[in-house]
């Protein structure tokens, strides 16, 4: 089956599109997919990949702030990467990856993202590294916060700009929803 793939940023994207793109991410999560989800991966460049059937695969690399030792980080975050269910495991993932990597390594510092068990796969074969150090986040009430459950999730993509050393942690901007 042909595909075709577009990378575009949120601005350039039709309402049909994000409706689209919306649609699949719901029904690639089962229903464990939130109004907050869906803002965390919009404002940034998204791949779409279509085949016959419609959007079959899409993510999203968004800019957030990381500080590591005492630099902040201009950080892609990759977001809402979803493959439709009759499309999964023909390489779509890998294919979406691709782009957002291009761009990652040519835009920032550093990439990160926050796998699922299932994603973290994909993720480790393209060569994303799990985060062996401590995770915070600057909470807006509670200053520095430590993640813990996070650590074993985080992923982290080094540029040539950036390189990281896991004895000084992560520490991530807030934002609402999950914070990773």
């Amino acid at each position: 089956m042909t595909t075709r793939a577009r990378t575009a940023h949120t601005a350039d994207l039709t309402p049909a599109e994000l409706d689209a793109v919306r649609g699949l991410l719901d029904a690639a999560f089962d229903g464990d997919f939130g109004d907050e989800d869906w803002d965390h991966g919009l404002g940034g460049v998204h791949v779409l990949v279509h085949d016959g059937s419609g959007l079959a695969a899409h993510g999203a690399v968004v800019m957030r702030r990381v500080r590591h030792r005492d630099r902040w980080l201009r950080t892609g975050y990759v977001e809402n990467v979803a493959v439709r269910a009759d499309a999964r495991r023909t390489g779509l993932g890998g294919r979406v990856m691709a782009e957002l990597e291009r761009v990652v390594d040519r835009a920032y510092d550093l990439g990160a993202l926050s796998a699922s068990d299932d994603g973290a796969r994909l993720y480790t074969s393209r060569g994303w590294q799990p985060w062996t150090g401590e995770v915070y986040v600057l909470s807006p009430r509670d200053g520095v916060v430590r993640m813990p459950d996070e650590e074993g999730s985080t992923h982290v993509r080094t540029t040539p700009a950036g390189s990281l050393d896991p004895a000084h942690p992560l520490l991530f901007d807030w934002r609402d929803g999950d914070v990773l």
